[in-house]
């Protein structure tokens, strides 16, 4: 699409629903590899980088199955553990595998992200991290190559990790191993984000044990097994704002399906202060 032409003047009315947020989906997709049993999800967006994660999934071994936002992934079959730079060059987020893949299989190669249109994120804490849980990780030839196979049981082992950077994704990968791990992993300085929270409540339904989610202190106690559940991908607070402040701007009314309120304090806040009555 090269551009596009908006005539004016109109006030908004209607409702619309909110989708579920692509930051929550794609963690939460790359999730599906510590299940030893089907996932079952809504609310996934029909979003490039969620057809991405889908492909790189299917490319492993998970069996996916897709109907319009509902989506199922059954990884109890995953044959590779690889994740190729030309799935992942194209979305940095990708490397959400890393964790899963290791903490399950003890074994992942994957390559180092590349392309990110907002500058560069490197993902040394992700590294870092796992290495502080025991995993043996070598980086050659742009991949990163991680392994537990020295360790005791073949399984990572819980540890206590400060992340001198707030990283959203480094805290969802790092969950996502330690959820599978030996012992207790405690998180320091970690993303509070509502998709961090959603990632959190899924694996707990999955059969993790995880406290603090939404704090800078996250707790988790690795469990043996981890199975599939059935989640609804968190709203879409962007989206969600979009609607509201074009609703406030052209004089209208907009009713929001599926968006919730405490996720949306600030702009509610805001709106109100500029004269918008918000229920």
């Amino acid at each position: 699409m090269d551009k596009l032409i908006i005539q004016g003047g109109n006030r908004l009315h209607g409702e619309v629903t909110i989708s579920g947020a692509k930051n929550a989906a794609l963690p939460i997709l790359c999730a599906s590899i510590l299940a030893e049993t089907p996932l079952k999800l809504s609310g996934i967006a029909a979003l490039k980088d969620i057809d991405t994660t889908l492909k790189l999934l299917d490319m492993m071994g998970v069996k996916i199955s897709r109907n319009g936002s509902e989506v199922s992934l059954d990884a109890s079959e995953v044959a590779s553990f690889e994740a190729t730079y030309e799935m992942v060059k194209t979305m940095r987020a990708s490397i959400l595998v890393l964790g899963p893949l290791l903490a399950r299989f003890g074994n992942a190669r994957v390559s180092l992200p590349g392309g990110c249109a907002i500058g560069s994120r490197p993902v040394d804490l992700h590294i870092k991290g796992l290495q502080a849980m025991g995993a043996a990780i070598h980086i050659t030839h742009g991949y990163i190559q991680a392994s537990t196979l020295h360790l005791p049981n073949r399984r990572l082992q819980g540890a206590r990790f400060y992340m001198d950077l707030v990283t959203v994704t480094g805290t969802e990968n790092l969950m996502m191993a330690a959820a599978l791990a030996e012992g207790t992993t405690v998180l320091e300085n970690a993303a509070k984000e509502p998709e961090v929270v959603d990632l959190a409540e899924m694996l707990i339904k999955m059969g993790a044990k995880i406290k603090g989610a939404g704090t800078d202190v996250i707790t988790i106690v690795g469990v043996d097994k981890l199975n599939g559940t059935t989640h609804n991908v968190v709203c879409d607070r962007i989206e969600a704002g979009t609607y509201m402040v074009a609703a406030a701007m052209t004089g209208g009314e907009v009713k929001l399906l599926n968006a919730r309120a405490d996720l949306l304090d600030a702009v509610i806040e805001k709106l109100r202060e500029a004269g918008a009555t918000v229920t």
